[in-house]
């Protein structure tokens, strides 16, 4: 049956429809939800919450992105939501009145590992890593990212390029060898 039967049936509160939109989607948007959560309970949590959202509000979905990203988005939004009812406060400083230079080098060292990447973005503080992550991993616009995150664009922008600086001494200690 192809995706766009199925939504439809799902639309019209078909169980057996909902059951199998759920199974193609549940493993990629629980590993969305790990990414941010880092906790099995929670991520499963927010990803049931996602699906039953996305299920409520799927007369919303108008194909304009693919039903994909549009649950994704609704995953990482209820992760946040998770994150933010947990008191991990993703405070945004207003930082407008800066002018923020856009690089756009995301280039390591080639002796440095993905995982080695990945455990570096982990040990970014919050501000910055979440950003970093709707940027490089789930591919947003700092437009996007400051909707979902409820940051101004600048504010956004800023956190990126903090994140990639830090994210970069983190990666030259490596690269040093003194570990990080």
């Amino acid at each position: 049956m192809l995706e766009v039967d199925l939504i439809e049936k799902c639309k019209s509160n078909n169980r057996k429809a909902q059951l199998q939109l759920y199974d193609m989607y549940c493993q990629g948007m629980y590993c969305v939800a790990m990414r941010y959560l880092k906790n099995t309970d929670d991520a499963q949590d927010a990803m049931q919450e996602a699906f039953i959202k996305a299920f409520q509000k799927l007369d919303q979905f108008k194909a304009e992105v693919t039903f994909g990203a549009w649950l994704k988005r609704i995953v990482i939004n209820k992760c946040i939501d998770f994150l933010k009812a947990k008191q991990m406060n993703i405070l945004s400083l207003e930082e407008s009145y800066m002018h923020v230079e856009e690089d756009e080098n995301w280039q390591v060292e080639d002796v440095i590992t993905k995982a080695e990447i990945v455990s570096a973005i982990e040990k970014l503080p919050d501000k910055y890593r979440f950003v970093v992550m709707l940027y490089l991993i789930e591919g947003y616009d700092h437009e996007e990212i400051s909707g979902i995150l409820n940051i101004n664009n600048t504010t956004s922008r800023t956190h990126l390029l903090r994140g990639k600086q830090k994210l970069q001494s983190l990666l030259k200690h490596k690269v040093d060898g003194t570990g990080y």
